[in-house]
């Protein structure tokens, strides 16, 4: 069957380290993701050729535990591989044709608690490996 891909636009992951913790993981520094995408057109494979979509700037954290350098690990790859964002309707905007989250969920807040995508959310860590795995990213693949 082979590697799935993804039709995300051409962007950049960046990753930085911050000293401070994530709530629920005191103690631990904190990984920094920032995810940069330019506006562009989309091409063949995306929702709609030839339309335009504007750029967008993402920001995700992931607590420095051996946990969470497996996910970031992960994060990186599925981020190579296309299926981290996608172009589509973004639900809180209510528009079509932006750069959208494709299906694995980050933490976008230090803190605030999973109602507020952010932590403390004891669970995030094992949900994401699921998210990733079912789109064929394992510590193996």
């Amino acid at each position: 069957y082979g590697v799935e891909t993804g039709n995300m636009p051409t962007g950049r992951m960046v990753v930085s380290y911050v000293p401070n913790s994530c709530d629920g993981f005191q103690g631990t520094g904190t990984f920094v993701i920032k995810y940069e995408f330019h506006g562009g057109v989309q091409v063949r494979g995306m929702p709609s050729p030839g339309q335009s979509y504007p750029g967008t700037t993402r920001i995700a954290y992931i607590p420095d535990t051996p946990e969470g350098q497996q996910v970031l690990g992960l994060l990186k790859k599925s981020f190579s591989r296309g299926l981290t964002f996608t172009i589509g309707r973004s639900v809180t905007r209510g528009q079509d044709n932006l750069i959208v989250w494709n299906g694995i969920h980050h933490k976008t807040s230090m803190t605030g608690g999973a109602a507020h995508y952010g932590y403390p959310d004891q669970e995030y860590l094992k949900r994401v490996q699921e998210e990733l795995a079912d789109k064929g990213i394992t510590p193996n693949s």
